[in-house]
């Protein structure tokens, strides 16, 4: 089977390229080899590869910035979506595309599940739902839909490692309480997709309840809740055991209110994973193992 993953310098895209199993053969563009935004190149490039599934690892991620660049979160959100999904079409591809927790408004108390009421709170959200839309209409269950949030690994730019550099340089760290969601580990993510691929599975009948012609929409993160508050808690705690932080600082909750940011962002934000996991094969495993797991390979990198 052959897989053409887009977005290969980011965090999922790294991840996947490290956890690929052998018998799949792997093509890997990052955003300068392959512009998804502009359509004649990418049906150059599907059309040469041919490949069975395409993962859509690209997408624009600067929450706050997109707030007065909507423009450009618009064109590589949903047009540049938009164009994965009319070229996949072309050549009988499948299409996996990787979304997110901001495309609801957080107002829910209990688990989001992949039928509930989308109301993005910014342009990121609304921009990556605009993608979905234009996914969905185009290649209806010729595409998988995943749902995650707060990714982190080894690779990049992410919470984890700004907490990290934060907690070796600052006396002691405010950190928002009142924002709750569950953090993803993108080794976590890469493994479940790649069960979705190995297994060849039909998004077309995830549900023997769903209309065959829909696309299936999944969410994925890892198990358990948490607020941001408690995620840089146990950062600070794990790091201290693994001998990536020295000492302990004193970090106390803060409320959202205390630390504008120009984007909104949900208050809530789980995600029901019960389906993914009857879909993939696989469990979710609780944020705060996947943390550790992630903390001892950035102890590994940092020693190497």
């Amino acid at each position: 089977m052959k897989v053409l993953v887009t977005g290969k310098n980011g965090q999922l895209g790294n991840e996947l390229a490290k956890l690929c199993p052998a018998n799949i053969e792997l093509e890997l563009f990052d955003s300068k080899s392959l512009d998804i935004t502009n359509m004649a190149t990418l049906n150059e490039v599907l059309i040469a590869h041919s490949p069975d599934v395409v993962i859509n690892a690209a997408a624009y991620t600067a929450v706050d910035k997109a707030e007065t660049d909507a423009e450009q979160a618009y064109l590589v959100n949903e047009q540049g979506a938009a164009n994965l999904a009319s070229a996949c079409k072309s050549i009988s591809a499948k299409l996996i595309h990787v979304s997110t927790d901001f495309v609801f408004d957080g107002t829910k108390t209990t688990p989001y599940t992949s039928d509930d009421t989308t109301n993005p709170l910014g342009v990121y959200g609304a921009s990556k739902l605009a993608g979905e839309q234009a996914i969905s209409n185009l290649l209806e269950g010729q595409a998988t839909i995943i749902r995650t949030a707060w990714v982190y690994s080894v690779f990049g730019n992410n919470f984890v490692k700004s907490m990290l550099n934060l907690m070796q340089q600052k006396e002691h760290l405010g950190i928002v309480a009142d924002q709750v969601g569950t953090p993803t580990w993108a080794q976590g993510l890469a493994k479940m997709i790649w069960s979705l691929v190995t297994q060849q599975i039909q998004t077309n009948s995830v549900d023997s309840t769903q209309n065959s012609n829909k696309t299936s929409i999944l969410n994925w993160t890892d198990a358990g809740v948490a607020s941001w508050y408690d995620f840089a808690v146990a950062i600070q705690e794990l790091a201290i055991e693994k001998g990536l932080l020295g000492k302990a600082i004193p970090i106390r909750p803060i409320p959202a209110s205390s630390y504008p940011t120009p984007a909104k962002r949900p208050a809530f934000s789980v995600l029901n994973k019960e389906q993914a996991e009857q879909v993939s094969g696989m469990q979710t495993i609780h944020w705060r193992s996947q943390l550790s797991d992630m903390l001892d390979e950035l102890a590994l990198k940092s020693n190497a």
